[in-house]
């Protein structure tokens, strides 16, 4: 892997510009991650892992996340990216990895993204290989500055992603702002499509905005095969979901023998 450099693509170095980025305070939460793999259905192996926080002992992200607040979130926020990308290295994962961030905890892009620059370069991760992915449903303080996140994200090379996609009424509105490279469709549009007339219209209309705009759509919460297989039908090759595998903690969860039946 080549050497990298605290810069952006432009050549220009990140410098400190907000007290919340200078806080160097003890983070009191115990942070761990289990993995789960998106999996590309046409090639019948993993796309990527999304890394998710858990427990040092395995405790649900809802225990981990109830501590987290505006006093500690931009530390937590920086310590997931740490973890994340030390486990997954320490995993010896190959295909990308996958990592939540919150937006509200993002005060300037260019300085914020420092830890995971370092994390990347110490662990040997490869940067084209990091995908940034926020919830659609997160409460955004400033939309505009989210496009900025990301737009500076993409600017240091790394894949974005819009997760929770058609959950509320900010994606398409969002979309006109900024197109990430991918967009994971919320579990509720999936449930049960292969059956729902309904949910294949919206879902198809979806598609085919996302293709127009050429953003790449992973069907997120696939737990039969009629779902998996609605989706391969209208050409979505990338899907995660139970179905594949479950989570696995601190390690790389082996997949169903039945997903590819």
């Amino acid at each position: 892997m080549k050497s990298l450099t605290l810069s952006r693509a432009d050549g220009q170095v990140p410098s400190h510009g907000c007290e919340g980025c200078k806080d160097e305070t003890a983070l009191s939460i115990d942070i761990a991650f289990a993995f789960q793999p998106i999996m590309d259905v046409v090639d019948k192996k993993p796309f990527a892992y999304e890394a998710l926080v858990r427990g040092r002992q395995g405790e649900p992200a809802s225990t981990v996340l109830s501590q987290v607040d505006g006093r500690n979130r931009y530390r937590f926020d920086q310590k997931c990216r740490q973890i994340a990308i030390a486990t997954a290295a320490e995993l010896q994962l190959e295909t990308h990895l996958s990592i939540n961030f919150m937006p509200n905890a993002v005060y300037r892009p260019e300085v914020c993204i420092r830890t995971t620059l370092e994390a990347a370069e110490t662990h040997g991760f490869p940067l084209e290989r990091i995908i940034f992915e926020t919830v659609e449903g997160e409460e955004i303080a400033d939309r505009a500055h989210m496009v900025e996140i990301f737009k500076a994200y993409k600017n240091y090379g790394f894949l974005t992603a819009i997760d929770d996609f058609g959950s509320g009424y900010s994606g398409l509105a969002l979309l006109v702002d900024f197109q990430p490279d991918i967009v994971k469709l919320d579990m509720c549009l999936l449930r049960g499509i292969d059956r729902d007339s309904v949910r294949q219209r919206i879902v198809k209309g979806i598609l085919a905005i996302a293709a127009d705009l050429g953003i790449k759509v992973i069907a997120e919460g696939i737990e039969t095969s009629g779902e998996r297989d609605f989706f391969l039908a209208h050409g979505v090759r990338l899907m995660q979901g139970y179905f594949f595998a479950k989570p696995a903690f601190r390690a790389l969860p082996p997949v169903s023998e039945w997903a590819f039946v």
